[in-house]
């Protein structure tokens, strides 16, 4: 039987929500080890001055547990 771990991840970028979800697998892959699924949760934007100024992507990253 396999066992998974659900943790909560936020991802940013300053280019795009695509960017910002990616950002955020990549740094969890720099500890967590047997990343298997990525769901995103939420999408917001900061503003500043009426533009956007930085994307980011909330998130689930599951994990198994060795």
């Amino acid at each position: 039987m396999t066992i998974y771990k659900i943790i909560d991840i936020v991802g940013t970028s300053e280019k795009s929500f695509a960017d910002a979800a990616k950002n955020a697998v990549i740094e969890a892959g720099k500890t967590v080890r047997k990343i298997r699924r990525a769901e995103v949760t939420k999408l917001d934007v900061k503003v500043e001055n009426d533009k956007p100024a930085l994307y980011r992507a909330e998130m689930n990253i599951s994990f198994e547990i060795e």
